[in-house]
């Protein structure tokens, strides 16, 4: 076992960054683009990684609870993943979409972890490896199916970074330096309840944000033509952790059915068992006809990604979508062996304990004055902060609870509007003591940055 893996908690010593990891960091600042992004938050270099735990280059050790952005589901380097791409690297590597026999297990997995209803239904393509280019090939496999051109969308949902999957994002600002971006995208309000998007009280709303919808797409008037998809997340990930309701997701479903509109969900962050089951959707008793997945496929961080979609709409011709890099034989033999480590070691069971135990903790932010909300599924969580009194923006606030969190050990993330959602997604084998560790972390932070600073007393 590496010595990492049997580590029980985080230590820093010093200033970050310390100095063997200032020197990369510098080098890198010279020489790489300034589109990079985590090591502005984490500045640090990185040494070796096992299981829940990182070590930089001064020896300080880290408790990830950021995965990766939730690629490592089994944790960094488990030993079986390990041992499955190295006797696959001595095999064969890469194989475009050639059938081999680590791509047929890896497929076979797959089509294993959906309800048993749509199994014999549904058909993988394999695309470039990224979560953006399958969003990008289901939106062109419905678009060839249905020969319609228009997309509904939601707000506050990111679907990747590239050319077409930006222009499905909500994020205003990552599109605004882009001119041109796609055409005929349509967005409509997400259940996003606590921040109303039609300003109503959650109280007594009755789904309206859905009913926009129903009636707009109804309307002759209306201004939207029948699209060809409509694709939404069961939580927004990067939109701040946002859970859809379950009666949103039911009548979205109810009604692109009726409409006979693909319904595409992206499960590239939720996927793989990181709410509590395989795929999230099955927690809203539906069955969409498009699923997105890459991620956590692997297990292991080698890039994969698949769109599984009903067969009714396998309309393309030969190399309508392709990619060099679809046959990463490597995250095939990783991904197959992953989906029986979760079978056999029950990781849904501890990701549903695990999410319990997050919840139970994390409620004693309930009725803090620095916290807006706490949402989450299974380990997928996220704390957004209140909007301070004392003349500090919230974006600064959650900066600094960020901060001081990566001090103490923990990473952790940001999200959601103003970036002011602090995100958990630890692995998926973290153990109850190592969550334990982290919300005590985590806590504390958000305590003590966002107490209001009292003030001095009036002289005598």
């Amino acid at each position: 076992m590496h010595p990492l893996a049997s580590t029980t908690r985080p230590h820093v010593t010093g200033e970050l960054p310390g100095p063997r990891s200032a020197e990369l960091l510098a080098r890198q600042e010279r020489r790489e683009s300034n589109a990079r992004v985590y090591p502005r938050s984490f500045p640090f270099a990185i040494a070796e990684a096992a299981g829940c735990f990182v070590r930089d280059l001064d020896d300080n050790v880290f408790l990830d609870c950021w995965s990766g952005a939730g690629v490592l589901s089994l944790g960094h380097n488990h030993p079986e993943l390990v041992a499955a791409v190295t006797e696959q690297l001595g095999v064969f590597s890469h194989g475009l979409d050639m059938p081999t026999p680590a791509k047929d297990a890896f497929t076979e997995a797959q089509l294993s972890m959906l309800p048993t209803s749509m199994r014999d239904r549904m058909k993988i393509h394999f695309c470039g490896p990224t979560g953006a280019n399958a969003v990008d090939a289901a939106i062109k496999l419905c678009k060839t199916a249905t020969g319609r051109g228009d997309v509904v969308s939601f707000q506050g949902g990111f679907h990747g970074s590239s050319h077409a999957a930006m222009a499905l994002t909500g994020n205003v600002s990552q599109k605004r330096p882009i001119a041109n971006g796609m055409p005929g995208v349509h967005f409509f309000p997400f259940s996003s309840c606590s921040r109303c998007p039609l300003a109503l009280n959650p109280q007594t709303c009755q789904v309206n944000c859905v009913a926009l919808l129903e009636r707009a797409l109804a309307d002759p008037n209306g201004g939207v033509p029948l699209p060809a998809a409509v694709i939404m997340e069961m939580v927004q990930g990067e939109g701040g952790v946002i859970p859809a309701r379950l009666e949103f997701v039911q009548r979205v479903r109810e009604l692109t059915r009726r409409l006979g509109v693909p319904l595409v969900v992206d499960e590239v962050q939720t996927g793989c068992g990181r709410t509590g089951t395989w795929f999230a959707f099955e927690q809203y008793g539906i069955e969409p006809d498009v699923i997105v997945a890459s991620k956590a496929l692997s297990g292991i961080g080698q890039p994969v990604a698949i769109v599984i979609y009903d067969e009714t709409l396998d309309t393309w011709r030969p190399g309508a979508h392709t990619g060099t890099f679809r046959g990463n034989q490597l995250a095939f033999a990783a991904g197959a062996r992953a989906v029986r480590i979760v079978r056999r070691d029950d990781i849904l069971g501890n990701v549903r304990a695990r999410g319990a135990q997050v919840a139970a903790r994390l409620a004693e932010l309930d009725g803090h004055p620095g916290v807006l909300e706490v949402r989450g599924r299974g380990l997928m969580w996220g704390v957004e902060l209140a909007e301070p009194t004392d003349g500090r923006s919230v974006t600064e606030v959650a900066e600094r609870v960020q901060a001081r969190a990566l001090r103490h050990g923990l990473i952790v993330e940001l999200g959601g509007r103003a970036d002011c959602v602090v995100r958990l997604l630890p692995p998926l084998t973290v153990t109850a003591e190592l969550v334990d560790v982290a919300l005590d972390i985590l806590i504390d932070a958000i305590r003590t940055v966002t107490a209001v600073p009292k003030t001095a007393a009036p002289a005598a």
